[in-house]
């Protein structure tokens, strides 16, 4: 009779089973490995282009403020200008003003008057002069008056004075322009 030992074959079945499911196991974890490492270097790239990304935009931030800033001088200085063309403006307005001004002075002054100094504030002009006597400053004053350019003309001092042992009168007037 012949015996077969069927525990054995079990055993070996049992054997190569487990030897499989190792297998299947290394093989699980193996592929479990390679799938974090894909992922994990696929993050790393991510994180990468990101950086990337913050550094250029950062950059350009950098830039835009720079710009801001020049920017701001550049408003400023456009506003200084135009502070310093309003200025000139009103000069050339005021020059036209002051030489109209003179030249009806010119035109009503008598050759017996001297003027010394003129002065000019906004619309009033105070008038510093030597004549030879009161009729000279009286009828100085007359042609002001007449004038259309001057209004309120009003004789502020009169005194005697002596050069070159000749007696003058210096007078100031004050007047105001229309």
């Amino acid at each position: 009779m012949i015996k077969i030992n069927l525990l054995l074959a079990k055993k070996e079945r049992k054997k190569a089973g487990m030897q499989r499911e190792i297998i299947v196991l290394i093989l699980s974890v193996v592929l479990l490995l390679m799938t974090l490492i894909v992922v994990q270097w696929r993050m790393d790239q991510a994180k990468e282009k990101i950086l990337v990304e913050i550094s250029d935009k950062e950059k350009l931030i950098a830039q835009h403020k720079s710009l801001a800033a020049e920017l701001n001088k550049a408003k400023e200085s456009q506003k200084t200008l135009q502070e310093k063309l309003n200025i000139i403006n009103s000069l050339k307005k005021e020059k036209a003003s002051s030489v109209r001004v003179l030249d009806e002075l010119s035109i009503d002054k008598l050759e017996k008057l001297q003027f010394e100094s003129l002065k000019k504030e906004g619309s009033k002009l105070g008038i510093e002069g030597i004549a030879l006597d009161d009729e000279t400053v009286a009828n100085f004053m007359e042609n002001l008056r007449k004038s259309k350019m001057f209004k309120n003309v009003d004789l502020v001092v009169s005194e005697q004075i002596e050069q070159s042992k000749i007696k003058l009168k210096k007078f100031i007037l004050a007047c105001e322009i229309s």
